[in-house]
């Protein structure tokens, strides 16, 4: 019965240590970082159990032409609280992007802001 236990242990504990080491290394290695800059469209709360905040940034490059959408998730409350203050306004965001993240729980896009500026027109 000893060794059934100690098989039927190794079954379960194995793969979720490696699933729970796999998201670890996601989260914490950055595959590209940098900074896009627009005017944000949307922020939301979403998700069923697992609520992140997501967003759309509407890029426009030359006035006239079609706008470019960067979809973006924050996790932080202090960058949320920024975001809504400057509402309206072009803003630069700065975001990190982590690849192969296994589950939406964590965000819906691989980019994670987490800084946003007003950009000041002159």
């Amino acid at each position: 019965m000893g060794r059934f236990l100690k098989g039927l242990f190794w079954l379960i504990v194995l793969p979720v240590a490696l699933l729970a080491l796999y998201t670890w290394a996601s989260l914490t290695w950055v595959y590209s970082s940098g900074e896009r800059i627009g005017y944000v469209q949307k922020l939301s709360n979403k998700g069923w159990v697992c609520k992140t905040w997501e967003g759309e940034l509407v890029l426009v490059t030359v006035p006239g032409t079609q706008a470019e959408k960067f979809y973006f998730t924050v996790h932080d409350d202090a960058v949320i609280a920024k975001i809504n203050g400057i509402a309206g306004d072009r803003v630069r965001l700065l975001y990190k992007e982590h690849k192969g993240v296994p589950s939406s729980c964590f965000g819906e896009t691989s980019h994670y802001v987490y800084d946003v500026e007003e950009v000041k027109e002159d």
